[in-house]
């Protein structure tokens, strides 16, 4: 039972995430004592399943406007065998029996987020949804399953996003030294942990594209055939081109007053078109380095105007797949030449594995009973336990026993 879970002094937990880059599904076996502030956290193993381009097309036409309610079901139940097998693989790759895992905490893949309300009959109402079966996960490996963490914090009046302040708070919060926490994955946001806060002096937010931009337009610019700019090197020799960036940093969401968080259209393939047309006569790697000077300049803004006007921060600590990326790091560096920049990897936790390790966290608070959310960042009108839990073969046998 449950119960049986929650008294172990230590749990062993699979956290499952696939990102809005749809590249694949990051997967961590973690050791997890405590629960919240008080936790300590161990990574064990880590691994990254790529997506072959077939599945990364069903999963794209599936946030596309062209995507059908078949299409959308198929690719749950489809998604949620991967993500099985993701369970098994990464507790092949620890040397851990299956049987010893206790969670699996599994984020699913984005089909849509929209944390605006949206005005319907009777109400306004926002809405998230995230693909990848979690009745199918713990079919397959018998483990009970916590997922959709988002939609509680959007019932209580949030938007869902971003959640990884908990966890920034948990790892990274300080005494006396002022960190601000970014994660650059497909979009980007950031955590302010101003010296000895409280977690309700905790702020945090999209700030704007993190890879999404420069994933595209390296796709559309090679015929499919490169994903990213490895170690950065076509925004290394590329111009950056002023006209771009002055309309790309003109765009009215870097402008808005957290709590704010992303849809999955805002800097989308239909953003990104308009874009390429409209300046269809500049070179790619000119294209390339201005999205990714873009994507430096709006975290900088970012930090600029939400963080350093209120406190004094010493460290930036990184993490996300932006931190392979040698041009979105200078570009940090050399825009806080005062402050030091860090990445997770430098305080134990794998910069890649860092949103996989989130879920795994947020599924051991959601069997504690305790909130995972900080109001303060994702405009929640209170504190709330996130995520919905699908007991495991394991669970459902103790159960029957004790009948």
């Amino acid at each position: 039972m449950l119960t049986d879970i929650r008294l172990k002094d230590e749990k062993t937990i699979v956290g499952l995430m696939s990102g809005t880059s749809a590249d694949g599904i990051d997967a961590v076996l973690v050791q997890m004592k405590g629960t919240g502030v008080g936790a300590t956290i161990t990574v064990r193993a880590q691994e990254t399943l790529k997506y072959t381009a077939a599945v990364r097309a069903k999963i794209l036409r599936c946030q596309g406007p062209s995507t059908t309610a078949r299409d959308i079901t198929l690719l749950d139940a489809y998604l949620g065998e991967l993500f099985a097998h993701a369970v098994v693989h990464v507790c092949r790759s620890a040397g851990v029996p299956i049987a010893e895992v206790d969670l699996v905490g599994s984020h699913g893949q984005t089909i849509y987020h929209h944390p605006h309300p949206e005005k319907m009959p009777g109400y306004a109402v926002t809405g998230s949804l995230q693909v990848g079966n979690a009745a199918v996960i713990a079919e397959r490996t018998g483990i009970t399953v916590v997922s959709g963490f988002r939609s509680r914090d959007m019932a209580a009046g949030g938007q869902g996003a971003p959640l990884a302040p908990i966890l920034d708070y948990t790892l990274y919060h300080h005494a006396s030294r002022g960190r601000i926490v970014i994660n650059i994955g497909g979009i980007a946001n950031m955590t302010t942990l101003p010296a000895g806060a409280e977690q309700d002096g905790v702020h945090a937010f999209d700030t704007g594209p993190g890879n999404c931009l420069i994933d595209m337009a390296m796709e559309k610019f090679t015929d499919g055939r490169m994903q990213c700019d490895k170690d950065g090197l076509w925004a290394s020799a590329g111009t950056v081109d002023d006209a771009l960036l002055k309309r790309l940093l003109d765009h009215p969401f870097l402008t808005e007053k957290p709590p704010k968080s992303l849809d999955k259209d805002t800097f989308g393939p239909a953003f990104l078109g308009g874009l390429l047309t409209e300046f269809s006569d500049r070179q790619p790697k000119d294209t390339v380095a201005t999205l990714t000077a873009f994507t430096v300049k709006s975290l900088t803004a970012a930090i600029m105007e939400f963080a350093l006007q209120t406190a004094r921060y010493e460290e930036i600590i990184v993490s996300g797949g932006g931190i392979l990326n040698p041009s979105i790091m200078e570009g940090l560096r050399d825009g806080f030449p005062k402050l030091i920049l860090s990445t997770t990897d430098e305080y134990g936790l794998p910069g890649k594995a860092k949103e996989a390790v989130l879920m795994a966290f947020l599924a051991n608070e959601a069997v504690m009973g305790s909130p995972g959310n900080i109001p303060s960042a994702t405009g929640a009108g209170r504190p709330v336990v996130l995520g919905s839990i699908t007991p495991g073969q394991r669970v459902l046998e103790l159960l029957r026993k004790k009948k």
